[in-house]
């Protein structure tokens, strides 16, 4: 009998051999080092590791296909521009192992849905597109044209296109994410829901309403110049590491660096440089002033405790908030000081879970200091307050009048290396008038002005069959989504599921009633067209614009690059009727970015720019005191704390990475940062917590939540105890996805809400 759908999207709940150690307070250095050649070593041909190593995030080479941290506009080093999960992202992506038909033929969907998300990764590159037919269990060959007919036959049989979604993941590059979108909205739907809803959608909307634009106000450069760093929900040592090394040089400059979380994560106490041989000898530069073990959901709170502390040095002393800024650059400030002073410090701060010392300490440098950055990741956008989260420190910034200016400013972290990117040209579910106006005088059709679906309106879409066919540009869907049996179910309810992929994935084992997977080029490997090896572009967190260029060999003749893949789809699609012509954008990616300059504000010159070994800087309003809102000011916000309590038996629970993780690729089973070895099915407690419901070390517990009377359940979890604040705790996703309410997102933003889920723990 097949397996359900529900059955194939959870990860087994097999244990391996758990061992936790003492988890230690240093990141990288020898340990960073041995752990990433491990991985090239045991997963990349010996005849590729060196090429991959010299050319990645090099100046003329390939991108890093991990995290969106930018590289340094200068000087980059010749002993290699990579993190040890950059090195492991190329590992899995160039891995040597390959899939061909006769794995298919042998393995059906629901023996690989047995295995877990580690071995599914691992099992090797895809190199052909397959299908799986209707009532099949395996996956069979299919050439690129009969796929492309196939999915263009089932698009046209929709009674509408909004039947349709078209998902995008992080890695997808500017040249493909502008055709995908242009081919979408020819068709017909603006559903393109895409991985910023997802985790920094929150941002994005909290930025454009106070600064007027959703995208980080800070370069590379400020970091190094700042006096003040705050770390806030964010753990850079595993999803960002090459932060450490520009954090580094903040103390080695004299700035002093706040670390606020939850967890006491390694990488925000002390890193060691590993190309450093001094440091490596002499143990590292401390990283962290002040460690504020904050509850979870409690960033309102501090912040507002922080900001009555500052309100009444001012009205006490003066001098603290910087009124020449306000009053030129910024409105609402009247309004906010009254809601203010509604609140009580002492209830905030006893809602942060916060000790008066430790505020203490964290309040004189933000008091002391002017030039204040604050950086931060998914600990604060994935709460259903999370816009608040981030307009409450938007109002610390403005205060202090550090937004544009040196070494002052807001750096959202985004995860994927072109997430920001994506959505920069045209991504957008929810798009602007004025880009669709562009789109209509460009290519002379009328885009839908009615906004699409976003991932969690996508997947409800899909459940109740208003959605038919879901095609996935890259990504892992169905692992990285919330409430997995619901959104498993709404896979399966469609007519037909597409993914784009470089390796094998669990979304690919989740199927609609027929399924394709298209294998595509990694972004290592050179894209060869008619014009020759082409050239694409991305964009990273700080709006940097920058080339990216193959120097592999691809592993299979019959792969396609992502730009090829939609051009084919689209011409099968739309045929004649088309207004775009779409086998020409194929033979050569100048032409892609010649339409990108005429249809996207910034990329001006693109093709002339982008030969700029440091790429170029998109325009930013925020960096040069240009707020592009209402009214052309930066605007205060009254916010409030969030409602919501615990039961007696209750904790909150957070997901989140192991270091052997990126996003939904688990790269290993161990999280050495946490001491935490060959196991990922475990729940992280305070140990007052685990003595009150009488919990040993490694004891198997169930996980059960309740959101709106649905109750949703994981089993077979391993306690580990861990500092953690009282009633909180963490596990990770996707295991635990499977608990995270569809309905319980991020107001406004429809980021669902990861990092706070009510859960109770039943003992076996």
């Amino acid at each position: 009998m097949s397996k359900s759908p529900i059955d194939k999207a959870l990860t087994p709940e097999k244990f391996e051999n758990l061992k936790t150690k003492t988890p230690p307070t240093n990141t990288a250095g020898l340990g960073g080092l041995i752990a990433a050649t491990s991985h090239a070593i045991k997963y990349i041909k010996p005849s590729n590791i060196l090429k991959i190593s010299t050319n990645m995030n090099q100046k003329g080479g390939f991108d890093c296909p991990g995290c969106a941290w930018p590289d340094p506009d200068d000087e980059r080093s010749s002993l290699g521009e990579y993190c040890e999960n950059g090195l492991k992202a190329m590992a899995e992506e160039m891995q040597n192992k390959l899939i061909k038909r006769d794995f298919f033929a042998s393995n059906s969907v629901d023996e690989l849905a047995k295995l877990s998300d580690f071995e599914i990764g691992k099992s090797g590159r895809l190199t052909e597109p397959m299908y799986l037919a209707k009532g099949a269990s395996h996956y069979e060959s299919i050439s690129w044209n009969d796929a492309f007919k196939k999915v263009g036959k089932h698009l046209n049989a929709l009674d509408h296109p909004d039947e349709a979604a078209f998902y995008t993941s992080g890695r997808t590059t500017n040249e493909a994410a502008f055709l995908y979108q242009l081919f979408v909205r020819e068709f017909g739907t603006s559903n393109l829901p895409d991985c910023s809803n997802m985790c920094h959608e929150a941002s994005g909307n909290a930025l454009s309403e106070t600064l007027g634009i959703g995208k980080g106000s800070v370069t590379l450069d400020d970091l190094y110049k700042a006096e003040l760093v705050m770390v806030i929900g964010q753990n850079p040592a595993t999803n960002h590491p090459r932060m450490l090394s520009a954090l580094e040089k903040t103390k080695k400059n004299g700035g002093k660096i706040i670390a606020v979380n939850p967890l006491p994560e390694a990488g925000l106490m002390k890193f060691t440089d590993p190309q450093n041989p001094i440091k490596m000898l002499t143990g590292g530069t401390t990283l962290s002033d002040v460690f504020v073990p904050i509850t979870i959901n409690g960033d309102v709170a501090f912040f507002k405790a922080i900001l009555l502390k500052l309100l009444e040095k001012e009205e006490r002393l003066g001098g603290v908030f910087d009124k020449t800024f306000i009053n030129e650059y910024t409105e609402g400030y009247e309004a906010f000081i009254s809601d203010l002073k509604t609140y009580n410090f002492e209830t905030c701060l006893e809602a942060s879970g916060v000790s008066k010392s430790i505020f203490d300490d964290a309040f004189d440098l933000i008091l002391n200091n002017n030039k204040i950055i604050i950086c931060w990741a998914m600990g604060l956008t994935q709460h259903e307050n999370a816009v608040d989260n981030i307009r409450e420190l938007v109002n610390l910034l403005l205060l202090k009048g550090s937004i544009g200016k040196e070494g002052a400013g807001t750096c959202p972290v985004r995860g994927h290396s072109n997430v920001q990117g994506d959505r920069t040209v045209g991504v957008w579910e929810a798009a602007p008038q004025a880009f669709l106006d562009k789109i209509e005088a460009k290519y002379g059709f009328k885009p839908s002005v009615k906004h699409g679906y976003s991932v969690i309106e996508t997947i409800k879409a899909m459940y109740e069959g208003k959605v038919k066919v879901f095609f996935g540009l890259g990504g892992n869907f169905i692992s990285a989504v919330p409430d997995t049996g619901y959104s498993a179910q709404a896979l399966a309810n469609c007519n037909l599921t597409v993914h784009v992929s470089t390796k094998l994935n669990r979304s690919h084992l989740v199927t609609g009633k027929e399924a394709l997977i298209f294998p595509c080029l990694g972004r290592a490997e050179k894209d060869y067209q008619k014009t020759g090896v082409q050239t694409q572009s991305v964009e990273n967190s700080m709006g940097v614009v920058s080339s990216t260029k193959g120097v592999l060999e691809p592993c299979s003749d019959n792969l396609l690059s992502e730009v090829a893949v939609v051009c084919g789809i689209a011409n099968a699609t739309l045929k004649g009727r088309s207004k775009v012509n779409w086998l020409v954008y194929k033979d050569d990616y100048n032409l892609v970015r010649e339409d990108i300059a005429e249809v996207v504000d910034g990329f001006n010159d693109y093709n002339t720019r982008l030969k700029n070994p440091s790429g170029f800087y998109l325009p930013n309003g925020a960096r040069v005191r240009k707020f592009k809102t209402k009214t052309g000011k930066a605007i205060f916000t009254a916010n409030k704390l969030p409602d919501w309590e615990l039961k007696d038996d209750e904790l909150i629970m957070m997901t989140i990475r192991s270091h052997d993780q990126f996003n939904t690729t688990i790269y290993g089973l161990d999280d050495r940062y946490r001491g935490v070895f060959n196991e990922r099915r475990i729940i992280f407690m305070n140990r007052e917590d685990m003595k009150l419901r009488n919990l040993k070390e490694h004891q198997v517990v169930h996980l059960k939540s309740e959101f709106n009377g649905v109750v949703r359940k994981a089993d077979n979890f391993k306690v580990v105890g861990y500092d953690i604040p009282k009633s909180c705790c963490a596990t990770y996703f996707p295991e635990t996805n499977v608990l995270v309410p569809l309905d319980s997102f991020a107001h406004t933003a429809k980021t669902p809400a990861s990092k706070s889920v009510k859960i109770t723990i039943t003992n076996l």
